[in-house]
This record gives C-alpha cells, sequence and structure tokens, in this order.
C-alpha cells in the first residue's frame, strides 16, 4: 500500500528546517551519547533502516520526524544533536535535541539519567549561537522564524505515574499532576517563542493503554487496551488543547498546533486491516509483550520476520510502518498550516 506525504509535490512556502524536542518518539540517537540504559543503537533495532544499521532510533527504522522532513522536501533524516559525526552543516536544516526516556517532569528525566527537557533547550540555545555564527546573523534569524518546532513528550511522565501496577505518586492526584505538566509545557513553548520560534506542534499523547506493555500488565482483564489510561491520556489532551488555545491569543505572530496522535494511532490500532496490519496486540521484537531496549536483542529468537506485519516494533514504540502513516496524517492535517 503506498501512502503519499504531502510536500512532494508541495507548491508551498519552503521550511527550511524542522527543529525537535521530546522523548524516544522522536529521538534520533542522543542517548547513545549520554550514561544511560536506555538505548537503542543495537540489532535488531535498525534492522529496516537504510543499511540495516542501529541509529539510536527506537524502531526498526525511521521515526515520523524523519518522514516529516522528507515530505517537506527538507532531508529524509534528522540528526541528533549529540551525535559527533554531524556538525552544523548537518543540522542547519534540521536537528533532534530529543531523549529517550525523558518528559516534562525533571522527575522523570532523572529516573534513567537521560537528558531533562531543560537541558535540550539549553543545547537548542547553543544551536541558535552555532547557526548564527555559520549563516550569519540576519539569516539565522530567518531560518529560526520559518523552521517548524516539534514537540512530543509527556508520554514517560504518566507510564512512570500512572501506569498499569505502578505504585503511582504521593505527591500529586492525577488532576494536580496533569496541571503541573501543562505549567511546564506552556513555559516551554513560551520559552522557544522568546527565542525565536514561530511555528510549532505540540504532540497530543498516544493510546496509552493500548501500548503492547500495558496490555500484557493487563493480564488479569484479557490483554485489552486499559481504557483508564485511555480516558486519562485523553483528558490530559483536551487540556492540552486548551493551553496551546491560551498560548495563541497570548503571544502575538505565533502559529501553534496541537498536532494528535492519538485519533490515527487508535484507527489504526481499531481497523487493522485498513492499514494494512496484522498484528496490533504484540510488538515485533522478542515476544512482544515487554521487551524494551537491551531485552530487545539479536539473540533474542521470538522476534518476528516481517516489521511491516505489526503497528509496534517493540513493547512501547511503533514501527517504521506505523510512523510513516502518522507523519502523513500529521503533515496533512496539522502541519499543513505551516506551510
Amino acid at each position: 500500500m503506498a501512502y503519499i506525504l504531502l510536500g512532494r509535490s508541495c507548491t508551498c512556502k519552503k521550511i527550511p528546517a524542522i527543529i525537535v524536542f521530546g522523548d524516544s518518539s522522536v529521538d534520533a540517537g542522543n542517548n547513545n551519547y549520554i550514561s544511560t540504559i536506555l538505548k537503542s543503537n543495537f540489532e535488531p533495532y535498525g534492522c529496516d533502516f537504510d543499511g540495516k544499521q542501529p541509529t539510536g532510533r527506537f524502531s526498526n527504522g525511521k521515526l515520523p520526524t524523519d518522514f516529516i522532513s522528507e515530505a517537506l522536501g527538507i532531508k529524509s533524516l534528522i540528526p541528533a544533536y549529540l551525535d559527533p559525526k554531524c556538525n552544523i552543516t548537518d543540522f542547519a536544516t534540521g536537528v533532534s535535541f530529543a531523549s529517550a526516556g525523558t518528559g516534562y517532569d525533571n522527575a522523570t528525566s532523572d529516573l534513567f539519567s537521560v537528558i531533562p527537557l531543560w537541558k535540550e533547550l539549553e543545547y537548542y540555545k547553543e544551536f541558535q549561537r552555532d547557526l548564527r555564527s555559520y549563516l550569519g546573523h540576519d539569516k539565522a534569524n530567518q531560518v529560526l522564524s520559518e523552521a517548524i518546532y516539534i514537540i512530543s513528550v509527556g508520554t514517560n511522565d504518566f507510564l512512570e505515574k500512572y501506569s498499569i501496577l505502578s505504585e503511582g505518586t504521593s505527591e500529586y492526584s492525577v488532576e494536580n499532576y496533569e496541571q503541573y505538566l501543562l505549567r511546564i509545557a506552556e513555559n516551554f513553548i513560551a520559552k522557544l517563542y522568546q527565542l525565536g520560534a514561530r511555528k510549532i506542534a505540540v504532540a497530543g499523547l498516544p493510546p496509552m493503554g493500548c501500548l503492547p506493555l500495558e496490555r500484557t500488565k493487563n493480564f488479569m482483564f484479557g490483554s485489552g487496551c486499559v481504557e483508564e489510561q485511555n480516558n486519562l491520556v485523553r483528558d490530559f489532551n483536551e487540556k492540552l488543547k486548551a493551553s496551546v488555545t491560551m498560548l495563541k491569543d497570548k503571544l502575538v505572530g505565533i502559529k501553534l498546533v496541537l498536532s494528535d496522535t492519538y485519533d490515527i494511532l487508535w484507527n489504526i490500532i481499531h481497523n487493522p486491516d485498513s492499514f494494512g496490519f496484522g498484528d496490533v496486540r504484540k510488538a515485533c521484537c522478542g515476544t512482544g509483550l515487554f521487551e524494551i531496549g537491551y531485552m530487545c536483542d539479536k539473540l533474542n529468537i521470538f522476534t518476528c520476520g516481517d516489521a511491516n506485519n505489526h503497528v509496534f516494533w517493540d513493547a512501547l514504540h511503533t514501527t517504521e510502518k506505523t510512523n510513516r502513516i502518522v507523519a502523513d496524517d500529521l503533515v496533512k492535517h496539522y502541519l499543513s498550516q505551516f506551510l
């Protein structure tokens, strides 16, 4: 089945760069270069990538942000900022500061010693300085204002605090924790705006209760999607949408959108035949029930032979095929307003 991505025939205004913040959903390999157990720079990760090489992306191939960049005619891959093989000539048209395992909450990133969101912003400031040295002040500022900024984060905060079998948090009620995360999200967007960003897409949370890991934990109830978690996610997404509306009114000249990944993933999971998938419950890697990161290794004899048959690559992350479909939906329905 072919998926035509908006942008390949688009005559709209050229987007000069894609700049990415967030977690493993958009980490192009930054965790390869920090001291953490949350890594994916080994086989079978990347088995369907060009050259069949693992890159640190938590998938069998490309991420949604790679496909978005390609669809907009920029480049086929968004590099990781910490990759020593890359420099400002590579980053000038797109870069990812994302780190697998991070969240809005600093406590989430501390859990696995990954890059917190505030540090991602510090790396971005460093990138800005290098870009101005490379392109000149005026040209760099033009690129920074016309680039699309993608923020994809938050799932780990809820997985840590409110996952099935989790002890939860004694510090916040669900409502208070949501408000805490929303204030962090609002402040992060406002800081990006102050630094020159004008086109910002904030990803809503996916149907967390349908992740293979959460289904596995729900074995007492038939390993179906955990509706309590999905209800929590939907509630947070609605509140995040309200925050986006508030910031659009407050920040003059900003183009800000909540890019909804929930609905497209929900549709894929509940109508797999329509998208060419055979298995929505189990991931491809290992048994497909719980393996992530180092548990998903090339010696695991249970890993599937065709990732294209699966919605999920490991117990938390989607396959390249799913990522392509999600990217297609995001470009058509959300990012198109930036073009």
